[in-house]
């Protein structure tokens, strides 16, 4: 087996779950600027290849969004991959260490709040999602 060709295959379905999801994917340095310096609310969702990720993060970002009060904008980069627009996205979370799986809250293109991956990593996706949810709920506006 070709290790190139399946991980490949892994971070297309990776990548395909998450933009099905809703989340527009950013893979430059200047998409990162243009998403994360609007006004309003924008959830960025880290994602990755890990188990973590596949089980815990990726369904979360997608059902966290059952919820009155949701981000105005949701976008992902892909660490590992797009290491320029995931190193761009990091930069506006000042206070915080890399993280992937994560999610980062940001308004009006400031951070105010992450879930990491220590707070994703060994939690249900229930978990996760209510972590997202309660920080919707303080930053974000019915929809």
């Amino acid at each position: 087996m070709d290790f190139n060709l399946y991980m490949e295959d892994v971070v297309t379905k990776a990548r395909n779950e998450i933009v099905d999801a809703g989340y527009q994917e950013l893979t430059t340095p200047e998409e990162v600027d243009h998403a994360l310096n609007q006004k309003g609310t924008t959830l960025v969702m880290i994602n990755s290849v890990c188990g973590c990720a596949g089980g815990i993060a990726r369904p979360a970002a997608m059902h966290a969004m059952h919820y009155d009060k949701r981000p105005d904008r949701l976008v992902t980069v892909f660490a590992g991959q797009d290491r320029e627009a995931t190193d761009r996205a990091r930069e506006y979370f000042t206070g915080y260490p890399p993280s992937s799986p994560s999610f980062a809250l940001l308004k009006d293109g400031e951070i105010k709040t992450m879930v990491e991956r220590h707070d994703i990593e060994g939690f249900e996706p229930m978990e996760v999602i209510n972590k997202l949810q309660n920080s919707f709920e303080e930053y974000c506006e019915e929809i």
